[in-house]
């Protein structure tokens, strides 16, 4: 695999899946070479909008086919256990959508099955391994701000979907908290690790899911993250690090920033502009996958599995504390 292209099947054909594709044909060494869906029509149309040569009208048949290397799993979430354990169980590496799965019960499988086949596999959690993200890491990992006292991150969008949509649906895990507070809680986790304390409120739904959830993460040496996430108002995305010799404030969009300032003690502010975006902004992940898998590597050292893990253990803490449950749980 190291001198040959990457051959990627995408599971799924829903906008996220159109969305990866399109950054996938602009990697020289990536081809898409099949598309899988429950429906073979679905499968069919995408392949001729995007020229896939390959097209399946199930998942097991992607999983199955020899002509792919790793599977792009791009299900809404409710499904991708099912999605990536079919590719798993194929003997097919997987890079599957945020967030991973539903609990931190259900990510343990795929962990797990992944672990037990010696095959890789990460969660498309685009934020974790963006350049400029890592950057901002990188800072705050040096001392460029001192010692991290508190974070604050928010991710809002007004929703106006009907009552049947899925993001109302506990069967689908539907709410805030895991379309968008995943994205919060997996930056606070990226720079301050798993915490020591949860506690969360929000404003829950007829149908029983959270409309809006704040969160506050706590640390044991004093150090909190404040997040929230909401369908009910939209809010500029914004985040920002304080520490005792300085802060660093993400202005905008901070899962996928095209700048920050960084503010140091006895220091003029200085803004670190990020590089032109290639496509969509997936890329990243992607050419990490092809990277991880050219060189033998099981996990991503950028996006572990142990991370997802302690990230999906926070989300489950926040349901409890907020009293949502999905369906069999």
């Amino acid at each position: 695999m190291s001198e040959q292209p990457v051959r990627w099947g995408v599971l799924a054909t829903g906008g996220m899946a159109a969305a990866f594709t399109e950054d996938l044909l602009r990697i020289p060494d990536a081809r898409v070479t099949a598309v899988g869906s429950r429906s073979v029509g679905a499968a069919q149309r995408f392949a001729a909008r995007f020229g896939v040569p390959r097209a399946h009208g199930s998942w097991q048949e992607l999983a199955a086919d020899p002509e792919v290397d790793v599977v792009y799993v791009a299900t809404p979430h409710a499904h991708h256990v099912a999605a990536a354990t079919a590719c798993l169980e194929a003997g097919k590496p997987v890079l599957c959508e945020k967030p991973f799965a539903l609990s931190g019960r259900q990510a343990r499988t795929l962990t797990e099955l992944a672990g037990k086949r010696g095959l890789f596999v990460m969660e498309a959690m685009w934020t974790c391994v963006n350049p400029t993200v890592l950057r901002i890491a990188e800072l705050v990992a040096d001392g460029a701000i001192g010692e991290v006292r508190a974070l604050h991150a928010s991710f809002g969008l007004r929703v106006t979907a009907p009552a049947e949509h899925r993001l109302w649906d506990p069967a689908a895990g539907g709410g805030a908290l895991l379309d968008l507070g995943t994205y919060p809680v997996s930056f606070a986790h990226l720079l301050l690790g798993a915490p020591d304390t949860v506690t969360a409120h929000a404003r829950l739904s007829p149908q029983g899911v959270d409309e809006q959830t704040g969160m506050v993460l706590g640390y044991a040496d004093g150090a909190m993250a404040v997040l929230s996430c909401s369908l009910l108002a939209q809010d500029e995305h914004r985040a920002a690090v304080y520490g005792t010799a300085g802060r660093i404030e993400i202005p905008a969009a901070f899962f996928n920033p095209r700048s920050f300032v960084l503010h140091r003690d006895g220091h003029e502010p200085r803004t670190v502009t990020a590089p032109p975006q290639e496509g969509n902004g997936y890329g990243h992940q992607a050419r990490e996958v092809m990277r991880c898998l050219r060189a033998g590597l099981t996990e991503s050292p950028l996006m572990p599995p142990a991370r997802t893990l302690a990230v999906m253990d926070t989300l489950d803490a926040v349901r409890e504390r907020i009293g949502v449950r999905y369906p069999g749980e």
